[in-house]
């Protein structure tokens, strides 16, 4: 027997290949029936990204209502509609901390977080560490211990040490290593950066009110 005509022997009264034609005809009407396939979900009420919503945020002490796309992140909001441009653009990936903000006391990258995660939390920029036109103490800090080189990572800086402050106001030498880790300096400044926390603490214990 050739093998050609093994391939169409009679099994039970069908051939191998009327079997394998009837098996996927079946298996197209089956995938096809209601019982296995669900009916298309009724569509979710998600906005677009490109479609405005109004929120509104608490920046610095003072309400902002205004205009975002869901898609925005608080840093872009901060900078380009607020014009809050102390946070810096750095590398918009949650690595180098130049964007660092306070949300509730906590520091935080604003490249990392929508606009509208922020709602009703409480935000802090670096133009919120000043009293009017006089520096707070831990800018007062940074500039007493020259705690800089080229500056544009100096306001993350800034307030991931103030965020580090308000949680331990007394850091040891190694929790404001780790405190400031998030931050990168690409000048290799963080000698100076780490005398600056510690004179940051001692300003902040003299200070009125404290």
């Amino acid at each position: 027997m050739n093998k050609g005509e093994g391939d169409e022997k009679e099994v039970t009264g069908m051939t191998r290949r009327k079997f394998l034609t009837a098996v996927g005809v079946g298996a197209a009407g089956i995938a096809a029936s209601d019982g296995l396939v669900p009916k298309p979900a009724a569509a979710a009420e998600v906005a677009e990204p490109e479609e405005a919503v109004k929120i509104a945020l608490s920046v610095n002490g003072r309400k902002h209502r205004i205009l975002v796309e869901p898609r925005w992140s608080l840093l872009f909001v901060l900078r380009e509609r607020l014009g809050l441009t102390g946070t810096k653009v750095g590398c918009e990936r949650g690595e180098c901390g130049a964007c660092t903000v306070l949300i509730d006391d906590e520091p935080r990258y604003a490249c990392m977080t929508l606009a509208v995660e922020a709602v009703g939390r409480k935000i802090t920029t670096l133009e919120g560490l000043m009293h009017g036109e006089q520096l707070g103490p831990v800018q007062q800090a940074f500039l007493e211990k020259d705690a800089y080189q080229c500056g544009y990572c100096t306001p993350g800086q800034i307030v991931a040490v103030e965020g580090l402050l308000r949680a331990n106001p007394a850091p040891s030498k190694e929790e404001i290593r780790t405190g400031v880790s998030g931050n990168l300096c690409r000048c290799g400044a963080y000698v100076n950066i780490f005398k600056a926390a510690d004179r940051a603490a001692e300003l902040k214990k003299s200070a009125p009110g404290s």
